[in-house]
């Protein structure tokens, strides 16, 4: 199942938010969408300083009269372009507190976006954004970037085809250490916004990464959650926002799930990983080991699945996500590239006027983005009740 840019026969343009001078993210979106060849980099207001977002431009090799100092001016400026030269759509790789804002502002303009996670800051802007999208027509994708590697597409389908059995239970973890100390208070960028709720929202480590973990276990398996138990807790002293949490999932087929996030775990980095039960077989996956899979089964001996798109075993999608043969490693910027990639393929239907899926993509879309925030907003809230059994159905969420 190859990806090409169909009838379009041009490169989608694209704009980046955020991504500005001491940025992590702004890089991998802006390295991530352009690694297919399929669309290039073109403008950009890359700081909410409007002197630091131009100066930041040449790094990305944004023209300067296309290197804007603020979002809206970007939107105005390049909607006021002849159709064939403005952008097709925005990546919005800022803190937190500013996705809703810059997303709407896109989305009104008629252009697709390309969202980090969170999604928004509450629940209630997820909501509002859902509404914006459906009217506009526009693609949406929200950059859960771990749904894109091949063997996490390979467990999916495995799981949804029915082979791994009824799914029983579920713990999905990520575990790091890098704010074991107050590093806000040496005023780290990255860790700054994090822990600050005005710009992080009201959950620290759990928006941040267990957000990953429960869409994790969410997209591998189809499961939708019934209720949810949570305790979050800030080890850190003077620390507002959370940096250690546990939650609860029961499951809606009865099944549970079990998400814990940590950022003060000593030497941990990005270890995000997932253990799945069937009734038929059960397997494991690792984010710091993307290219294996261990498959076990009772009486069996334990299988392991690599990453390599010419096997028989590999679907033809966990497949069609594999940009290299076996034995080369992929990792995050090729899985990262995958979300791009297939929403890509929305964005040319979108643009050649025919019709493209909006709910059942492969890529997370604005309603995994809501489940998301709404997942948070539990958690948060369960936690603040002792860990009170907290509904956590979202009417529109995808199977």
């Amino acid at each position: 199942m190859e990806t090409t840019n169909g009838s379009l026969n041009r490169k989608l343009r694209m704009a980046l938010t955020g991504g500005g001078q001491g940025s992590f993210i702004g890089r991998v979106h802006a390295t991530a969408a352009v690694l297919d060849n399929r669309a290039a980099l073109v403008a950009g207001a890359l700081s909410s300083n409007a002197e630091k977002s131009k100066a930041s431009a040449p790094a990305y090799d944004i023209p300067e009269e296309r290197a804007y100092g603020s979002y809206r001016e970007m939107v105005e400026s390049e909607m006021a372009l002849p159709e064939g030269e403005r952008i097709d759509f925005v990546s919005v790789a800022t803190p937190n507190h500013t996705h809703f804002e810059i997303a709407k502002c896109a989305l009104e303009a008629g252009l697709n976006v390309i969202c980090d996670k969170p999604m928004t800051f509450d629940f209630a802007q997820a909501q509002e954004l859902v509404d914006v999208v459906e009217k506009s027509g526009a693609v949406f994708a929200v950059s859960h970037n771990y749904t894109g590697y091949p063997l996490v597409r390979q467990a999916r389908e495995m799981a949804l085809s029915g082979e791994l059995g009824e799914i029983q239970a579920i713990r999905s973890n990520y575990i790091q250490g890098w704010l074991r100390t107050k590093l806000e208070d040496s005023d780290q960028k990255q860790a700054a916004w994090r822990t600050d709720p005005k710009k992080s929202g009201a959950a620290g480590a759990f928006g941040d990464i267990g957000t990953h973990a429960y869409n994790l276990g969410r997209y591998m398996t189809g499961l939708l959650p019934e209720e949810v138990s949570c305790h979050l807790k800030s080890m850190v002293e003077g620390r507002t926002l959370d940096d250690y949490g546990h939650a609860v999932i029961r499951m809606e087929n009865g099944g549970l799930m079990t998400v814990t996030a940590s950022q003060i775990s000593h030497g941990r980095e990005n270890d995000l990983f997932i253990e799945i039960d069937g009734t038929k077989k059960a397997l494991q996956w690792r984010q710091e080991n993307p290219n294996e899979m261990i498959v076990r089964e009772n009486g069996q001996p334990h299988k392991i699945y690599t990453r390599d798109p010419n096997a028989d075993f590999m679907t033809p999608i966990a497949g069609s996500s594999c940009r290299l043969p076996a034995g080369h490693p992929e990792a995050f910027f090729e899985a990262f590239a995958n979300v791009y990639r297939f929403a890509y393929d929305a964005m040319v239907l979108r643009a050649e006027g025919k019709d493209f899926e909006k709910r059942d993509t492969i890529y997370p879309n604005i309603y995994d983005g809501a489940e998301g925030m709404y997942f948070i907003q539990q958690c948060v809230a369960s936690s603040a009740e002792n860990a009170a059994w907290l509904p956590m159905k979202y009417e529109k969420a995808r199977r």
